[in-house]
């Protein structure tokens, strides 16, 4: 649940472990008193000041640099404190055992921060809407140079921004028909001297091109889980290996080397991927106790998949058994994946069936050789393609699985608003229910309109002094 104290806190607001600098941050109402008390002398407001951090005794902890940023010109919109010094695990926790040994005398409800809970207060104090504030975790996660560099858009408001023009034309168009609600008996049709139905188009065009942003954005944020999969001694090892750029995956003509699930992350144009090996999939008397468990194991993986890559052997491509046992692969993948998660046939080992004939002209099939990196970068771009990244540009931002709900929600009620707005004369009301759903969901996603439960859950997943 989200806490509605305003208690001061306090933390580390620096990785765990060894660095040249550490920083203690403390956030509250009216720290002024507590800070004196601390460091013995008043600062001044946004300017470092270098001196001791002493201990109760008057024994310096270290010597560091404080900045005091004043409430409301600061990162939470209280009253800041940081402390920087060095970098030791044991010298940040004597400072911050220092900070509430002070606080008992001077703020005694100085206590430890929560998970993100610095942020959490920029967004109570209006310091940053939620989308912003989830695009700060979003910028300290970020796997990939693209990632990081949407993320900082959204930051800067760049997604907000978006949202807010969508929120402007939604409440101009609830405005016009509300108006017509509040004044029938009037002569002048409100909706159609305003252009009501073209207005609503235009907002759905809009809301479309938002939409696409989003979906890039978060492909940037969340990757693309990708399972390779298919009979042992496919390739599919070496094929990870390949794309990794690195020996990840033990590589033998054994069949069933792979027992268990190996993955992966790789990027490509910035687009980060999860590449998954499992073992090979293979119904035979021969297989052990070990075998079948990486064998469900693989089955299990293939159900959350985003996409999967069917490999197949082209050296063995000839062989009855080995068709048979790929037939019966490619039914249960059928048969086990959702209809809109995308399989893509790759024919590896080119290098040594080059006589084989495959053609890589339907939409679902590649030739490779994993050994000899023939074809990868065709397969690199088939993988994009697959993710559906368009090259947004530089003016890409971050999004997450909950904008992209509310986005779509937003879109079902202007498709129902519509339908309605044709038939306006009976069904006006429901029109204007179906525009303020719409502006509801919109206003979720920078948490206009939030339930605490929700904004509980998206802080708790922060780092601490976050």
């Amino acid at each position: 649940m989200l806490a509605t104290s305003r208690d001061p806190i306090v933390a580390i607001a620096t990785a765990p472990g060894r660095g040249a600098v550490g920083i203690v941050r403390v956030s509250g109402r009216g720290l002024a008193a507590f800070a004196l008390a601390l460091l013995g002398r008043d600062l001044k407001p946004r300017e470092a000041t270098y001196l001791p951090f002493a201990d109760g005794a008057g024994q310096p902890i270290d010597h560091g640099l404080a900045l005091w940023f004043p409430g409301p010109h600061s990162y939470t919109g209280e009253d800041v404190l940081e402390l920087q010094g060095h970098g030791g695990p044991v010298v940040l926790q004597l400072l911050l055992a220092r900070c509430l040994e002070v606080a008992r005398s001077n703020a005694p409800t100085l206590r430890l921060a929560r998970a993100g809970e610095f942020t959490e207060r920029a967004f109570l104090n209006d310091k940053l809407d939620l989308a912003q504030a989830e695009a700060v975790a979003d910028l300290i996660d970020a796997s990939t140079e693209a990632a990081a560099r949407g993320a900082s858009r959204s930051l800067a408001g760049v997604f907000s921004g978006r949202v807010h023009t969508l929120r402007d034309a939604l409440v101009n168009l609830r405005m016009l028909v509300e108006a017509t609600l509040d004044f029938p008996e009037e002569d002048i049709d409100f909706l159609q001297k305003a252009d009501a139905t073209g207005q609503l188009q235009r907002l759905r065009d809009a809301l479309a091109e938002v939409q696409a942003q989003a979906r890039q954005g978060a492909l940037l944020r969340d990757g693309l889980q990708v399972v390779i999969a298919g009979q042992p001694n496919a390739g599919k090892s070496s094929l990870l290996n390949a794309l990794a750029g690195a020996e990840l995956a033990i590589v033998t003509p054994v069949a069933g080397t792979t027992r268990d699930v190996v993955q992966q992350t790789i990027q490509i144009e910035g687009v980060p991927l999860h590449v998954i090996d499992t073992a090979g999939l293979r119904d035979s008397p021969d297989v052990d106790e070990v075998e079948k468990i990486g064998i469900e194991r693989a089955w299990e993986r293939i159900q959350r998949a985003d996409a999967v890559l069917f490999l197949h052997d082209l050296s063995r491509s000839e062989g009855a058994d080995y068709q048979a046992a790929d037939a019966s692969i490619a039914a249960s993948l059928a048969s086990t994946l959702p209809a809109d998660v995308p399989v893509l046939h790759v024919w590896n080992k080119l290098d040594q069936a080059p006589a084989v004939a495959v053609t890589d002209a339907q939409a679902d099939t590649l030739a490779i050789s994993a050994k000899h990196g023939t074809g990868l970068e065709a397969l690199r771009q088939r993988l994009l393609s697959l993710a559906g990244w368009q090259h947004a540009g530089d003016g890409l931002f971050m999004a997450r699985e909950r904008h992209l709900q509310a986005l779509r929600r937003v879109g079902d009620h202007l498709d129902a608003s519509h339908a309605l707005l044709q038939a306006r004369a009976e069904h006006l009301d429901l029109l204007a229910e179906e525009l303020r759903l719409a502006q509801q969901a919109l206003s979720e996603i920078t948490g206009e309109f939030t339930a605490d439960d929700l904004l509980g859950e998206i802080f708790s997943r922060f780092c601490i002094g976050k």
